[in-house]
């Protein structure tokens, strides 16, 4: 119980602190035409993005109908009942743990009508590098990969293995996006073996 209360304590903290901090930034979108027209032409869309730049991003697409996959690390479970509050569905499980559970509960959740979105290097990395699960959910829902990044003129880095991007105040944030694109394989041994082409797309994207 005592531990509950202090989970419920850190997420109302650390809930205020971050829309206290995120309301502050001067947001600039970058190359958005392929996700607005994917979304007006009623096509769902998984948004793949690194580890690293979540924080950002997660404040760019709040109350969209987005369902996200969050780490099933103690971590992760402040992080999901933030992102809940922001009106994102919740996912729990990554490609080190809980990662099948992860994958059919976010291919369930497009089925439902909601938008995806996979930190596809998370929750620990090594940083940059492409897990599957993405792809194979796009694969097998038809829905199309939305590489997305973000830069700060201004921000703290934390010393963790993803250097964790955490804009300042005021700061001007870019929020760049790379063409939807679809994974048109047969199986999802094949979309598996397309992560490093998603990689690339994601890479070739302007970010932090």
């Amino acid at each position: 119980m005592a531990s509950e209360r202090s989970v419920s304590w850190t997420v109302r903290a650390g809930a205020f602190l971050y829309r206290s901090l995120a309301a502050t930034w001067r947001i600039r979108t970058h190359d958005a035409e392929g996700l607005r027209a994917a979304r007006a032409a009623g096509q769902r869309v998984i948004f793949a993005l690194w580890h690293g730049e979540l924080l950002p991003l997660l404040w760019q697409h709040r109350g969209e109908r987005v369902a996200i996959v969050i780490s099933e690390h103690k971590d992760g479970e402040i992080i999901a009942r933030i992102a809940e509050s922001l009106g994102y569905e919740t996912v729990r499980g990554s490609s080190s743990r809980g990662g099948g559970r992860a994958l059919i509960g976010l291919m369930r959740q497009i089925d439902a009508g909601f938008d995806g979105a996979v930190t596809p290097d998370g929750p620990r990395g090594p940083a940059h590098v492409f897990a599957p699960g993405a792809a194979i959910a796009a694969q097998r829902t038809g829905a199309l990969i939305v590489p997305i990044r973000a830069a700060a003129s201004r921000a703290w880095r934390l010393k963790s293995w993803d250097r964790f991007l955490v804009p300042k105040p005021f700061a001007r944030v870019d929020v760049s996006y790379g063409l939807p694109t679809a994974v048109d394989v047969a199986t999802p041994r094949e979309a598996a073996e397309d992560a490093p082409r998603l990689q690339a797309l994601l890479e070739a994207v302007p970010g932090s």
